[in-house]
């Protein structure tokens, strides 16, 4: 093939270029100036020269992590601010308190053990899913082009470049046809800028049209978005409402907790000048169980065993909240191309027009589908039907205008496709909407050809449109081959270009799409597909598929620019053709105005800037590498259908952790005020640390690990933290009361030695059953397991009040039988004050 504009010693002609965005690298990385360009490889390095160049140590070793290290694995788990406090008291318990009143201290131990294993599992399954989905950028070396891992690039490599393909070190373009590349996700900039030999390029870019290669000039740490690549294959901690809610949480609890806590060691040491031993071990009985504790843990091991489940389904998660967010998103976005389709097509039909010959058209085509080393989906479909070299073809597809015999052909198209040459080519861009290709025929005559959108090529008003309407009606694809006048890359080179044949493709559809929209149906998630292609088109495949709105179609050259007018269509349509790449990006910001959560799905490099700026971008596995690494969820097997187990997963972690939450924070609400409570009546602290580890073990630890991993389909809701204050505020106060008044009333029930001993099980015993009330209310709805479990742990603490050892290794023992019931019926009027109370916030600020 003969590249467009390049002279016989392979480099461009020159000519105006636009400034790039290098000249602002230079600015921005003074240390690395500009540097001459590198001399002309084409076959690329030699293997001694890049074994000379690996020992020199100019290879691109930049260190890319998917995933914390062990140590800091370790250190995050450990060295934490609750960590510090609980490590703190539990030493002080150790030397004034027998060991059963240390428990608590082992719990953290175990739990933190178990947040490290976990957090380590997941990290194996990140790591091994981001060696699957990185990058094999092609290089070139002594002359064989081969995929190597970005790792092994050296300085002075050959780097080959295609539509979708990442620059992934700086460089210098040394070949280029039709190169485009694009530098938003430098700049910001949305305008593709145009490359020519000797152009710098920068890691970060890439690649939107055309093809070529270029030089390494600057790799590993020197590079200028050395750092970039290192970001987007990390799997980062991002904003969450989950955890932002409880970091917020936390903030308060250490406030409350702090001033308590002095109060609560005045009290003890102080005012009743108790035992010092034991003064010093109630003390700590009344400030460990303010921390929420384990309430961190259990949220880092929701997440992590959901992106390690999401893992197992081949669906990567760049970032771990993104299963929270995918959780939230009220509308989805979806590419056609790539996701509702698979990315085969089939000729199905060519119709010449205008009175061309069969056979001729058939040599165009053929010959047409060579000019492009790197066809895409459109033109694949082309060459398989009409292969260069081929005699007689079928369309793939089956279609009803065959080409006509050889015997039958215009001379000048004798099935010798030897004898046609490419002369010049103009690969497809999603901003012109046609491809282009010159030939000299095999008589010598000279032709200009363009391949694209009909309503682009065609004028207004075109007889031939409503042809074309009535097939994209039926879901097919249309293209346009029209013989146009002068240059190729001339600007009007569409304006009068003969109609010669429209080109009839069918695009494969994906078997599990239909299911997959239904489900977001279901759940009242808005689906809006959003395709460069015809909108009726796009629309009839929408409607095989069953899109509820698939008949509300709209052309995005329609659509208005005004923002608010923009939304107010979004959210009337469904389906909406012809846009552009940056209208798709405007469509997500109109939307997200409105106050939606919006996820975009897409695969191709047109869907980078919506994918960038949406709250959820996903990005099939399959995809330009350019997607996957601003996509915050790729899909490595390419199926649409894993969205659902992803919005599920999300849901599970959301649902769960709001429900467990509300038992942490009672357990911190009922903790302060039964040590301000002691304060203001100056008494003894009822509790040892040993009675609130087995309440919090029975009532909220073990079951919260339980109900956190439990399958949860609810809906996602905003505003966590006023939702789980709303039930754990009130629920903590009933408990804290109650357990008081009990305490109070066993103060003069009982006398005499023990009375203390007497009066804390009496405590313990309503204590526990008002928690194990707001235990049972979290658990609904019931399921077998659910009702299991609650029962489960009444019989744990039923068995350590009757076992003699376990009494008196818990210094719980009921005595008597009136004071005992007396709690009881005391936790019975607070169970149904609770039953009241969460009816009422339901009923008044809702579920």
């Amino acid at each position: 093939m003969t590249q467009r504009a390049l002279d016989s010693s392979g480099e461009q002609t020159p000519g105006p270029s636009r400034p790039t965005m290098i000249d602002a690298g230079a600015e921005l990385d003074p240390v690395h100036p500009m540097e001459p360009p590198p001399p002309r490889r084409p076959d690329g390095l030699s293997t001694a020269e890049v074994a000379e160049r690996v020992a020199r140590g100019e290879v691109n070793d930049v260190p890319v992590r998917s995933s914390r290290s062990v140590t800091e694995i370790v250190r995050a788990n450990v060295f934490t601010r609750f960590n510090l406090i609980i490590g703190v008291l539990w030493v002080i318990m150790l030397f004034v308190a027998p060991i059963q009143d240390s428990l608590f201290g082992f719990v953290i131990v175990a739990n933190t053990g178990i947040g490290i294993i976990q957090e380590w599992r997941a990290k194996k399954t990140l790591d091994s899913l981001a060696v699957i989905g990185e990058a094999k950028p092609t290089v070139r070396r002594d002359g064989v082009a081969a995929e190597i891992s970005t790792s092994e690039i050296v300085l002075g490599d050959l780097v080959e470049l295609g539509p979708g393909d990442k620059v992934v070190v700086d460089g210098t373009v040394s070949e280029a046809d039709s190169l485009e590349i694009d530098e938003s996700l430098l700049t910001g900039e949305a305008d593709p800028v145009s490359k020519r030999a000797g152009d710098p390029v920068m890691s970060g870019s890439f690649v939107v049209a055309g093809g070529g290669a270029f030089t390494a000039t600057k790799v590993g740490r020197e590079a200028y978005a050395a750092q970039l690549a290192e970001e987007a294959s990390r799997f980062t901690l991002v904003h969450s409402e989950l955890r932002s809610g409880i970091s917020t949480i936390l903030k308060y609890v250490t406030w409350m907790m702090v001033p308590t806590a002095i109060g609560l060691i005045i009290s003890q040491l102080v005012v009743k000048d108790n035992n010092f031993k034991e003064s010093v071990a109630r003390t700590v009985g009344g400030i460990v169980p303010m921390i929420p504790e384990g309430l961190v843990l259990l949220t880092s091991v929701a997440f992590a065993i959901g992106v390690v489940r999401l893992g197992r389904k081949q669906c990567l998660v760049q970032e771990l909240p993104a299963i929270e967010g995918l959780a939230r998103v009220d509308v989805v976005c979806l590419d056609k191309t790539g996701t509702l389709t698979e990315g085969g097509m089939d000729v199905t039909e060519v119709r010449p027009l205008n009175g061309s010959d069969e056979a001729y058209v058939t040599q165009v085509l053929r010959t047409f589908g060579s000019s492009d080393p790197r066809p895409n989906a459109s033109l694949q479909a082309i060459i398989d039907a009409y292969p260069a070299g081929g005699g007689d073809t079928l369309p793939a597809g089956g279609g009803d205008v065959l080409p006509a015999d050889g015997d039958d052909a215009l001379p000048a198209a004798d099935g010798d496709a030897e004898s046609w040459t490419v002369t010049d080519a103009m690969p497809f861009s999603s901003a012109r909407k046609y491809s282009g290709a010159a030939f000299t025929e095999a008589d010598g005559t000279d032709s200009v050809w363009l391949l694209g959108a009909p309503d682009v090529l065609l004028s207004e008003g075109d007889a031939t449109l409503t042809e074309i309407e009535q097939l994209n009606e039926q879901g097919l694809r249309v293209l346009l081959l029209a013989r146009a006048e002068g240059e190729l890359d001339a600007p009007g080179a569409a304006a009068g270009a003969a109609p010669t044949a429209l080109v009839v493709l069918e695009q494969r559809l994906r078997p599990d799409a239909g299911d997959t929209l239904a489900y977001f149906a279901d759940q009242n998630v808005a689906t809006k597909v959003i395709s460069g292609d015809n909108a009726v088109s796009v629309g009839a495949v929408a409607g095989k598929l069953g899109l509820a709105g698939a008949e509300n179609t709209l052309d995005a050259r329609r659509l208005p620019t005004d923002p608010d007018e923009m939304a107010t269509a979004m959210e009337e349509n469904a389906v909406f053709g012809r846009v552009t790449p940056q209208q798709k990006r405007d469509m997500v910001a109109a939307l997200q105005s409105r106050g939606h959560t919006v996820a975009m799905t897409g695969d191709g490099v047109n869907d980078v800037l919506a994918l960038k700026d949406a709250d959820i971008g996903v990005s099939m596995g399959s995809g330009s590498e350019a997607t996957r690494a601003v996509a915050q969820i790729v899909l490595l097997n390419n199926s649409f259908a894993t969205l659902p187990s992803v919005v599920a997963e999300g849901r599970r972690v959301i649902g769960n952790i709001t429900r467990v939450a509300t038992l942490f924070l009672t357990k911190t609400v009922y903790s302060v005020l039964l040590a301000i409570l002691v304060v203001c009546f100056q008494v003894e602290y009822p509790f040892l640390p040993r009675h609130l580890t087995l309440l919090s073990t029975l009532t909220i630890g073990v079951p919260a690990f339980f109900l956190a991993l439990a399958p949860n389909k609810e809906r996602a809701q905003p505003h966590f933290v006023r939702r789980v204050m709303r039930y754990a505020i009130p629920s903590g106060v009933i408990a804290a009361a109650a357990t008081f008044a009990t305490y109070l009333v066993a103060r003069h029930h009982y006398s005499g030695e023990g009375a203390l001993e007497a009066e804390t099980s009496a405590a313990t015993l309503t204590l526990f059953l008002v928690s194990m009330w707001v235990l049972a209310i979290i658990a609904r709805p019931y399921t077998w397991w659910r009702v299991g479990l609650v029962a489960a742990m009444g019989l744990g603490f039923l068995i350590v009040l009757v076992v003699p050892w376990l009494q008196d290794f818990f210094a719980l023992k009921l005595v008597g039988a009136p004071m005992p019931w007396t709690a009881v019926g005391i936790a019975v009027a607070a169970a149904a004050l609770l039953e009241f109370t969460w009816r009422w916030v339901g009923r008044r600020f809702g579920m």
